[in-house]
């Protein structure tokens, strides 16, 4: 089962796990409106239950600079999304740098197992993810991170953007948290 949007924010939110700025809208007017408040560069991409990949299905529009570029960009999702049930259109503000995955499934013998790894393409792609078992705590959340093969990129590999490893833990560990509460 997909959650909705809403549902996934108030989530996060009461886990205090971060995540980008976001606003689900209904409109063109609505989604202007959003990425003048947020700030450009923005994204769009489609909320929908029936859709699990918005980047291989032309429902997800990067690096929108500017209103016309919005108005574009939010047509052709509705176009490529017609005849399925839709939540809405999410704006959220454009990020850069090293994507991350985390991720939680209920296995029937171990329970909530938590996965990590290098996100987008890369986890399709390469595969490289670690796996754990919550309760997860902060220890043994660092060696999840520090056990993937990216993680040399995390550290800023060859000048590369380093990244906040304490805040993944924390983001693990609270994962991990969500996983145990809701069964």
């Amino acid at each position: 089962m997909l959650l909705g949007f809403r549902e996934t924010k108030k989530i996060l939110r009461d886990y205090k796990i971060p995540f980008l700025k976001t606003q689900l809208v209904e409109t063109k007017e609505e989604a202007k409106r959003v990425a003048e408040k947020i700030g450009w560069p923005v994204v769009l991409k489609i909320s929908s239950p029936e859709v699990l990949h918005r980047t291989e299905e032309g429902l997800l529009e990067l690096e929108l600079q500017n209103e016309k570029e919005l108005e574009k960009a939010f047509d052709r999702i509705l176009q490529r999304v017609k005849g399925r049930k839709i939540e809405g259109i999410l704006v959220q503000k454009m990020a850069r740098g090293i994507e991350v995955v985390y991720g939680m499934k209920r296995d029937e013998v171990f329970g909530p197992v938590l996965m990590f790894g290098l996100g987008g393409i890369f986890v399709e792609i390469l595969k490289d993810v670690s796996f754990g078992i919550a309760p997860l705590s902060k220890k043994e959340a660092r060696e999840m991170i520090k056990t993937i093969k990216g993680y040399k990129i995390l550290k800023g590999y060859r000048g590369g953007d380093l990244v906040n490893i304490g805040k993944m833990e924390e983001i693990l560990v609270r994962l991990s948290k969500l996983s145990q509460d809701h069964t």
